[in-house]
């Protein structure tokens, strides 16, 4: 089995741009460069995305 890796936020494959792998509540995703500061600075924008991302508090 191919998993597409792609970036969770702009969904741009990893023969786009690079990305890095994060589990979360025993899931794995991909995020590349651009999007890394969305996980930090505004978790909100991933509403909809991962579940719980509700929760996620900004640093």
């Amino acid at each position: 089995m191919n998993q597409v890796k792609a970036c969770l936020v702009c969904k741009k494959a990893s023969t786009e741009i690079p990305v890095t792998k994060f589990y979360y509540q025993e899931s794995e995703f991909y995020i590349c460069p651009q999007h890394m500061p969305t996980i930090i600075h505004n978790p909100q924008e991933l509403i909809g995305l991962i579940d719980g991302a509700d929760s996620f508090e900004a640093v």
